[in-house]
């Protein structure tokens, strides 16, 4: 049994706060007397995130902390929005009030929404204006698009600029740190931090700052905060240091760190190696996985959708190979928005990634880590029950009609749960269809029951008995399962994958015996491969189910992690 506590930790993953109330020279929308940026619904149910929810659903997880008495909390990157200028500098002011008024030290570690490469990148984000009407606001002075709003609050900075507004929080060294490292060094100096990096054909040569730190805010506790942002300059003729310049990091993640930090895998060796001499619990942090957060559950997913986001950001094995060798044993990223806990072994030595949910996206969530003598202990805090801002809704219903659209039903959404959960029915729509599914197959699914995709499964004679048997099995009536609205089914399999454990309470328990009778009765695995065929797609679709649902009933909202410092061993429970 895990005992004896030290002060825990709040992780705080994928906070992309937006400035609800900020400044981006244009008039925005009032309502209720409240002037408010508002960004389009359009936008937002096409984005793997909410914008507009962001501010509110901070300041309660920031409520939760202070109310609990916790005053250390790891932001695990995309803190901001996209780095604006504006949406950094008022998250800036949020967490000094946090800093001055309840004693909370915040670390920070960039994500890829946060920062760009040495010079930063422009962004264009859609708002809405007092008629519900869209409007584009820029930071790129070139923009010559009519009615654009062209503002240098909505430019994202580079490295080290853009750390500047979050200095006070990790980035750089503070006196109360009882100790305080980079990979370089105990100089917290940025030219100190710096690191050479090439193109494939060696033409483009640039040396970019890495923001990794070792941090020790309490006796024995060692967070070791890993900038895993990696920017590879491309082939080719570019002005020095903008965009076009770089592959992006925000598929790379560990995969490239292994290719293009490596220095970062050595510190991480010596760190552990120090931490076990000097009786140390190293807990480790970055935005991206080490670990598939899914835990294998999604190779459906490359099956049928090809090179998805998932599958382009899963870590390889010789990450695993690499972070066990050094004698990482526990890790927690974001990125991904998901909730999950993943461990590998090598031999005598296991690591333990958790994946810590997005607070803008199914399912809202954060994490508190409690040290002990022996190991950690994690607790899950939910969002769901948070409520909404009903001006919100005003604000989509306007856009929503001067669109001459039927009004979405988050808009009637109880709470953010509801509202998330309702989010995600709109990605089906306007996100995965669109972009991921094949189009032959949207056509079937979209708009049919799942009496109808039965009947495509075997033949239509034996569909109607294979609707009884599935009533049967699940609970409901024949007449029940049979008008199952296959659009539904479909967006609780992306909660599913998205939420595991956390979403059980949002499915009737009978819809999820269903999944698990459809999953055996006409599920197939991925390793079969797909014939191109509607019912094969549907049948490799369903079996996914089984791995999501085994995934979710093994999962648990508290865990206990044992780390045993006398030995190599790590062990789990």
């Amino acid at each position: 049994m895990l005992k004896r506590s030290q002060p825990s930790i709040a992780v705080i993953a994928d906070a992309h706060f937006h400035d609800l109330e900020g400044d981006f020279d244009f008039p925005g929308m009032t309502i209720d007397g409240q002037r408010m940026m508002v960004r389009s619904w359009v936008e937002t149910r096409q984005s793997t995130r909410v914008f507009n929810e962001s501010a509110k659903a901070l300041s309660v997880a920031l409520d939760e902390v202070r109310q609990r008495g916790i005053r250390h909390v790891v932001l695990l990157g995309d803190y901001t929005d996209d780095g604006q200028r504006q949406t950094t500098a008022s998250l800036r002011r949020i967490l000094d009030r946090h800093a001055s008024e309840y004693g909370t030290a915040f670390y920070a570690l960039p994500g890829n929404h946060d920062i760009f490469g040495p010079s930063g990148r422009n962004h264009t984000k859609e708002f809405l204006d007092q008629d519900g009407a869209s409007v584009w606001v820029t930071s790129d002075p070139a923009s010559r698009a009519e009615g654009v709003i062209v503002t240098p609050r909505m430019y994202c900075e580079g490295y080290p600029s853009g750390l500047g507004p979050m200095a006070a929080y990790g980035y750089f060294r503070k006196p109360d740190y009882l100790h305080w490292e980079t990979p370089f060094g105990l100089s917290d100096d940025v030219e100190s931090r710096r690191y050479d990096v090439v193109s494939p054909d060696g033409s483009n040569r640039y040396s970019l700052m890495d923001a990794s730190y070792l941090v020790e805010p309490e006796p024995g506790i060692w967070l070791l905060m890993i900038d895993a942002n990696v920017f590879e300059p491309r082939d080719g003729t570019f002005e020095s240091g903008e965009e076009a310049a770089f592959v992006d990091s925000t598929a790379a993640g560990w995969n490239a760190m292994l290719r293009l930090k490596p220095f970062i895998v050595s510190w991480i060796a010596d760190v552990c190696a120090r931490a076990k001499a000097l009786d140390k619990t190293v807990l480790a942090f970055s935005h991206y996985p080490a670990l598939d957060p899914f835990d294998g559950a999604t190779g459906a997913e490359r099956v049928l959708f090809g090179e998805t986001n998932i599958a382009r950001r899963t870590p390889r094995d010789a990450v695993t190979d690499a972070l066990i060798g050094a004698g990482l044993a526990v890790h927690f990223s974001g990125h991904l928005h998901v909730e999950g806990v993943t461990r590998r072994g090598r031999r005598e030595r296991q690591l333990t990634n958790v994946a810590v949910p997005s607070l803008v996206a199914y399912p809202p969530a954060f994490k508190i880590v409690q040290p002990v003598n022996n190991g950690i202990v994690v607790d899950t805090v939910e969002l769901q029950a948070a409520a909404l801002d009903p001006r919100l809704a005003q604000a989509y219903r306007r856009e929503t009609e001067r669109l001459a659209e039927a009004g979405d039903v988050a808009f009637g959404a109880e709470d953010y749960g509801a509202f998330l959960r309702a989010h995600k029915l709109a990605l089906v729509h306007h996100r995965y269809f669109p972009k991921e599914w094949p189009q032959d197959v949207v056509s079937r699914v979209s708009k049919a029951t799942l009496a109808a995709i039965c009947a495509d499964l075997i033949d239509a004679d034996a569909a109607a008995h294979a609707v009884h048997a599935l009533a049967k099995t699940c609970g409901m009536s024949s007449e029940q399962v049979a008008a199952c609205r296959m659009i539904d089914v479909i967006a609780d399999w992306y909660c599913l994958r998205q939420a595991a454990h956390l979403a059980l309470p949002a499915i009737a328990p009978q819809r999820l015996r269903l999944y698990r009778a459809l999953a055996e009765r006409f599920g197939r695995e991925p390793e079969t491969g797909w014939d191109d065929s509607v019912a094969g797609f549907l049948s490799i679709f369903l079996g996914a189910f089984a791995a999501f649902l085994d995934r979710a009933e093994n999962g648990a909202r508290r865990i206990e992690i044992i780390l045993q410092r006398d030995a190599k061993e790590v062990v789990c429970s």
